[in-house]
């Protein structure tokens, strides 16, 4: 027989490939002929039309949705898992077999009918199931810039010192206040090359959320998803609804596209619906209600807890640590986060620099202590969270709290209650220990402005490890119930002979 497979990892890095390899080598051994694209971070050579004409069956080893599924429309498609793919080639391509003879035996007018799902999970999945691989098709997207970002801003960090993001922004620094760099073209004349890397990763940053939002909407509705999507994403960022808004945005826009594909109308619109007619009206759509019902409770709640955490500071300063804390690691980067980080501003441009050492401490736990824990129970985490494991470190240490929300996607109730309780330890130590930051921003690159540096990296480091610790030991739980429950549904099968 003839095959034709798509491969897809969340990062497109190591297992899309494996995974191909894995299919290519079972097929070859069981006498077929079988033909890859791997849709990975390095892009992709497309399946060329005559293969995917000859193929019998096409086989889908994806943990992402596979980008223009279309072209499969009427093909018998068996569809799995990356994992699947890599640990039992020959099982794959053996129902692969089997949907081919299906496939062959029904009339030809049925297989040309069969319409191709939109995206990867299976339509009599689970909600929680779809919406999640929904969720990790924006995430991995959503990756690269994550990594892109990161790793600029803090080689800015490390060239331009603390200073440079003030340089660039414009506000006060150090006793000194800055305009700013109002023209691009005198970037690098005003703030020289660590100006120039932080404005390009800050940029990248910038795209997050829209990213995120654009992709999850994709991931649900396809390419009309993708236009809603991201426009959502920027009106997210705009009223300060941060990660939390634009997963609210992507799922509005994915299930708004959804609903006006359904939609049944005169032959003479038909054609103009997905360029014009759902564009238009799901942006519409998206971008009313992320502006009249998400924008408002968002922004009330915003100054509600920032007038209560007011209320706590004094006698009970190291709770006010440990409670902004918290917040860093509620939602790495929305609005909660940021209610804990303006906070932290307010509190410096008033002199207080305790409660700033706190918030950045706080922000820095979370990707460290889930990069700690991918390399000591690597096991427990899949191709993609290990992946953004190595990539945790850097972005800990250079306070970009951003770098869990890979893991915290895959798994929030497990992974952000862990991150909460690491991140309260740290910065509810770094009070206590009376650590300082006169800097608003830099992460462990300015600790040599940090008062009692010492005992202020002492508070992140046993953060990070009750943040691992706690990590390690949710999700063993979990694995050893779902284990246990296997066992004992194999002890009450009946055994036949």
């Amino acid at each position: 027989m003839r095959f034709v497979a798509v491969t897809s990892c969340p990062t497109g890095i190591a297992h899309t490939y494996m995974a191909a390899e894995s299919l290519e080598q079972a097929a070859t051994a069981a006498g077929h002929e079988i033909t890859v694209e791997t849709q990975g971070a390095a892009g992709s050579q497309p399946l060329s039309a005559e293969d995917i004409a000859a193929a019998d069956a096409v086989l889908f080893a994806a943990d992402v949705d596979v980008r223009d599924r279309e072209r499969f429309a009427g093909k018998p498609v068996v569809a799995k898992g990356v994992k699947a793919a890599i640990n039992d080639g020959a099982g794959f391509v053996a129902e692969a077999v089997r949907a081919a003879e299906q496939g062959a035996r029904r009339p030809e007018r049925e297989q040309a009918a069969e319409p191709a799902p939109a995206t990867k999970v299976d339509p009599t999945a689970g909600a929680a199931t779809r919406v999640r691989q929904w969720l990790m098709t924006g995430v991995s997207y959503m990756i690269p810039f994550v990594a892109a970002g990161g790793i600029l801003i803090a080689i800015a960090f490390l060239l331009g010192g603390a200073e440079i993001a003030t340089i660039v922004d414009g506000g006060e620094f150090g006793g000194r206040e800055y305009e700013g760099v109002s023209d691009l073209s005198n970037l690098l004349g005003e703030a020289g090359i660590a100006g120039v890397l932080f404005k390009i990763g800050s940029t990248a940053f910038e795209m997050l959320v829209p990213i995120l939002s654009g992709f999850i909407a994709f991931g649900m509705a396809d390419r009309p998803g993708i236009a809603p999507g991201i426009v959502g994403g920027l009106l997210a960022s705009a009223i300060g609804a941060g990660f939390l808004g634009g997963l609210v945005s992507g799922l509005l826009a994915g299930f708004v596209v959804l609903g006006l594909k359904r939609l049944t109308v005169p032959r003479g619109v038909a054609g103009v619906m997905p360029v014009v007619v759902i564009p238009l009206v799901s942006t519409v759509v998206v971008g009313l209600l992320m502006v009249i019902v998400v924008g408002e409770p968002i922004a009330a709640a915003q100054s509600g807890m920032t007038d209560w955490l007011s209320g706590l500071s004094g006698g009970t300063a190291w709770l006010l640590g440990g409670l902004l804390g918290l917040m860093m690691a509620f939602d790495m980067g929305g609005p909660v986060n940021k209610v804990a980080y303006t906070f932290g501003i307010a509190a410096l441009s008033s002199g207080d620099t305790v409660i700033m050492a706190a918030v950045m401490a706080a922000g820095m736990t979370p990707p460290l202590g889930l990069a700690l824990a991918t390399v000591i129970r690597k096991r427990l985490f899949s191709p993609a969270e290990q992946e953004a494991g190595k990539a945790g470190w850097l972005l800990g240490l250079s306070f970009i709290t951003e770098g869990a929300i890979p893991f915290a996607a895959g798994d929030p109730l497990r992974v952000i209650p862990s991150l909460m309780v690491g991140s309260a330890t740290t910065g509810a130590l770094s009070v206590l220990f009376g650590s300082t930051s006169p800097a608003p921003h830099g992460g462990v690159w300015v600790v040599g402005l940090v008062g009692q540096p010492l005992l202020y990296l002492l508070a992140i480091a046993i953060g990070t490890v009750v943040t691992c610790a706690c990590v390690v030991l949710a999700k063993s739980v979990g694995r050893q119930k779902a284990a246990d429950d296997t066992t004992n549904v194999s002890a009450q099968a009946p055994v036949t002979v």
